[in-house]
């Protein structure tokens, strides 16, 4: 991954606390296909995949209860083509809606190594090969915002359906924001059952 210094520093950091304040409840393991078509069509067929995605879920602490109790996660996520790959932390709800099923929102900060903008003048020949083969994120650090859709299929496992989107939303950049999404498949181990 090019320059991830720091997203490891902040992921090594991130699991440590989390790891000393909360037992693991949850870890996920997946395959992702990277750059989908959902918010950002245009931008769709730039970059490759897919990305293997790994995420441990801690225990929620007492006092995120007030809001539904939701789960601090560390995550990391890499680009077996080498493009756009990154790590980071957030928090996990999780809503059973039936027998064996449940929804999970999150919500996260992460530190990608993707491209942020064009390291060429605009409007030069340059730019526009480049513009045809990265997404310029704008900004070193994204918002992650996920949902999925899970299915027990034991008394540990479950298959989830899983979408991630990464954006800066103009708040941590400015600028330049294509986004990114992500759709695939996690297998989840919950411990205790």
């Amino acid at each position: 991954m090019r320059g991830t210094t720091a997203g490891i520093a902040v992921f090594g950091a991130a699991l440590a606390m989390s790891g000393q304040a909360h037992a693991l409840d949850e870890v996920y393991i997946g395959v992702l296909q990277h750059n989908i078509c959902v918010t950002d069509c245009k931008n769709a067929d730039k970059e490759d995949g897919p990305v293997v995605e790994l995420q441990a879920d801690f225990e929620s602490p007492e006092f995120l209860h007030w809001a539904y109790s939701p789960r601090p996660y560390v995550v990391a996520s890499v680009n077996v083509s080498g493009d756009t790959s990154f790590v980071g932390v957030g928090l996990d709800w999780r809503f059973e809606i039936g027998d064996k099923w449940a929804i999970s929102p999150g919500v996260g900060y992460v530190i990608h190594d993707g491209e942020t903008n064009l390291p060429y003048p605009d409007g030069s020949p340059e730019a526009a090969a480049f513009t045809e083969e990265h997404v310029l994120l704008g900004s070193r650090d994204l918002f992650r915002t996920t949902l999925g859709v899970s299915r027990e299929i034991g008394e540990h496992w479950e298959v989830q359906g899983f979408f991630s989107h990464l954006s800066h939303g103009q708040i941590l950049g400015n600028g330049r924001n294509q986004g990114m999404d992500q759709l695939g498949v996690r297998f989840g181990y919950r411990f205790g059952g």
